[in-house]
């Protein structure tokens, strides 16, 4: 099977095809890793391929903050945006940098 690169790096601010939220890339799969069950649960008409990489975001909504699982083909780039919300950012990121978050750097 191709790996594929993905198209966003950590730290990337993005937004969902569909779906009305938002969020910040924090790791990334090169292809789908999670449950069997968790992909079954998608309507079939909706289901993403396997084969591309799934980003973990911390997301927001207008309602909420949460931890999400997305597909590559159902993300698109959102710095223009603005900052994310999530009560979670401080704790993974410095700062925003040119519309993208940057990693804490470990303590010595």
């Amino acid at each position: 099977m191709k790996i594929v690169a993905p198209n966003f790096a950590l730290g990337a601010i993005v937004k969902h095809r569909l779906y009305d939220f938002r969020g910040v890339v924090f790791d990334v799969d090169a292809e789908f890793g999670n449950t069997e069950e968790w992909y079954q649960a998608i309507p079939e008409h909706l289901r993403p391929r396997r084969d591309q990489p799934f980003y973990h975001l911390l997301a927001e909504n207008p309602e909420s903050y949460y931890v999400a699982y997305v597909s590559e083909q159902n993300l698109v780039e959102d710095a223009a945006g603005g900052p994310v919300g999530h009560p979670k950012i401080a704790e993974l990121f410095d700062r925003l940098e040119d519309g993208r978050y940057v990693f804490k750097q470990p303590s010595a």
